[in-house]
């Protein structure tokens, strides 16, 4: 799962309000439930666990790892009886060459736990902080900060002295963040962490497009010690230094299975991106994605299952790079591709060893942004799957930060699972899930140690028989998510398709 959230949907998603949620078809799907199992999810991530070892930790998008996952799968699929695509594009790679240094030269020496964003450009530089004039600490409920949003949150840097901006997480992306602290003359960004529950520890995002400044994080109880010293009026020397490579048109791909069976112009998208960050092999995020739906669509292959609609497996590359293969992908399709889409189904993470059930809130009535017209039955298909299961779910908002995201921006319902990344898991849900209060989901986040041994088998056994169900259903239904029976949702495709939002706005 990417980093960064991105803070705005598309406008589109903003206009298109969520019809009533009509069930789509009820499908008997115990024997495609039965047949996708935990060990054939492991059988694959053990493949790419391998595949990391082999390739210095990392399955990366632009690393011989990344390129070896993606061989994998296309023969896998290929062999399945899959018609595959490789779908090639270019990208800005980006990886870190050495640990970034933070530390207080004046008035107390301290050296900092910090990090190197990702696409932060290489530098050393020894200068004076200034902190953006809008902190929020404490901190009021998230969103809480709008640090650095604005070019007036910053003080103009001194001229003619290096000098480093301290910024708080929150509300836009780091790269406005970042961007503004140039606009103002500094040499190197700082970014605290914001301090709400959940957002306290060090964190390390992306900057989505490469920079020439350093641009290292810091936790909140750190960035807030030092906004304390500077509003005590010491003045604060801090030395930041980071090492990067950028490559502005590394070549990566996605990989597409189309199912030999299904109406070609009704197409059900189930992805899942199989890149891992530089850092590890990324063996949940997202390797347990990608191997849960490699495993239901083997298996749908091997039962002969006859599709209404074709089901497109697709692997996407440079996910963590902000959601570029997937984003490539919508990208590139003629308005009438883009149109026989009738739905995306997204599974970014489903193996975190202390997971909750989420379901994306396709109708907005629990989190801020509800998906397109379709996405508020794609999430009861979902939790009505689970309660007939004796299961509990929760909500999880479409913020941004996977696959989804392209999709839902031109119109198509979207859905899936996740079982939560660096967010803490609450009291009420330890309670109702199991598993340990104020710990993160997923300890081993974008870190070396996303390894086999960072999964829940309960978890990949509970949301691989979800996405199961889910992608099977939407495969053999024969009405769908609209009021006139149709699965297919094209408002946002061209303007010979108003009639759809006639009927939605209905």
């Amino acid at each position: 799962m990417r980093r960064l959230s991105i803070v705005a949907v598309a406008l589109v998603t903003a206009l298109l309000v969520a019809t009533p949620a009509l069930a789509v078809d009820e499908v008997n799907t115990k024997r495609l439930r039965n047949a996708v199992t935990v060990g054939g999810i492991l059988s694959h991530e053990r493949v790419f666990q391998r595949i990391a070892n082999q390739n210095g930790g990392t399955r990366a998008s632009g690393t011989p790892g990344y390129d070896a996952s993606a061989d994998y799968v296309a023969g896998r699929l290929r062999a399945a009886g899959y018609t595959v695509t490789e779908q090639e594009f270019t990208f800005p790679f980006y990886q870190e060459l050495s640990p970034a240094v933070l530390e207080q030269v004046s008035p107390t020496p301290t050296p900092y736990v910090t990090g190197t964003f990702d696409f932060s450009g290489t530098g050393d530089v020894t200068g004076g902080v200034v902190p953006t004039n809008d902190v929020v600490i404490p901190p009021t409920p998230a969103p809480s900060s709008t640090s650095g949003c604005e070019a007036g949150d910053f003080t103009p840097a001194p001229a003619n002295e290096p000098a480093v901006a301290l910024i708080q997480r929150g509300t836009c992306t780091f790269e406005d963040k970042a961007n503004n602290a140039i606009a103002a003359g500094y040499d190197a960004v700082i970014i605290f962490n914001e301090g709400n529950p959940g957002r306290e520890d060090l964190f390390i995002g992306t900057l989505g497009n490469p920079f020439d400044i350093p641009v290292v994080g810091l936790s909140f109880a750190d960035g807030a010690a030092l906004v304390a010293q500077l509003q005590a009026g010491q003045t604060v020397t801090m030395h930041v230094a980071t090492e990067t490579e950028i490559d502005p048109t590394r070549t990566t791909r996605n990989i597409i299975a189309d199912s030999p069976t299904g109406n070609a112009d009704q197409v059900v998208v189930v992805g899942a991106h199989l890149d891992s960050v530089i850092a590890g092999p990324g063996i949940n995020d997202n390797g347990s994605g990608s191997s849960t739906i490699l495993e239901i669509a083997e298996e749908m292959a091997e039962l002969g299952i006859r599709n209404r609609q074709q089901v497109r497996f697709a692997f996407w590359g440079a996910e963590e790079l902000n959601l570029l293969g997937s984003e490539h992908y919508v990208n590139t399709l003629s308005d009438d591709d883009l149109g026989k889409i009738v739905a995306n189904l997204n599974f970014d993470m489903l193996g975190s060893p202390n997971y909750v059930r989420f379901v994306y809130d396709g109708d907005g009535s629990d989190t801020p942004t509800a998906g397109p017209p379709g996405s508020a039955q794609i999430e009861a298909l979902f939790n009505d799957y689970f309660a007939s299961q004796g299961l509990a779910t929760e909500p999880t908002a479409f913020d941004g930060r996977s696959d989804y995201g392209p999709f839902i921006a031109v119109g198509i319902p979207a859905g899936g699972l996740f079982s939560g990344a660096e967010g803490e898991k609450t009291v009420e849900e330890a309670t109702i899930y199991g598993g340990t209060a104020g710990a993160p989901y997923d300890p081993c986040y974008h870190q070396a140690c996303d390894t086999t041994n960072n999964l829940s088998t309960k978890a990949l056994n509970e949301l691989g028989d979800g996405a199961a169900h889910a992608v099977m259903t939407l495969a053999r239904t024969r009405t769908g998510f609209f009021e006139d029976g149709s699965l297919r949702a094209r408002a946002a495709v061209s303007a010979k398709r108003q009639s759809f939002s006639s009927q939605a706005a209905a």
